[in-house]
């Protein structure tokens, strides 16, 4: 801050640059983590969906298992 009082107190052009330069630095850097946050949101998106295809496939073949045994099992095939 010290350095701003005494570059814009001897300039006032060096005062409207250097706000300038600010500006155009915060304004990149909430860009640059805007497009952070929506690459991070996809991935999640998409690990998600990878999640509930896999867990989709496990009960499916849970509920297979299950209806294979209750076959066997009315039909007095049971190995037990």
């Amino acid at each position: 801050m010290i350095i701003f009082n005494y570059v814009t107190n001897k300039n006032p052009k060096m005062k409207r640059i250097f706000l300038s330069l600010a500006m155009i630095a915060l304004v990149g850097s909430v860009y640059s983590c805007r497009e952070t946050t929506q690459e991070k949101t996809e991935e999640a998106v998409e690990a998600m969906g990878e999640d509930i295809e896999d867990a989709a496939e496990e009960a499916g073949e849970a509920i297979q298992e299950g209806a294979d045994e209750l076959n066997d099992e009315i039909q007095g095939n049971d190995d037990n």
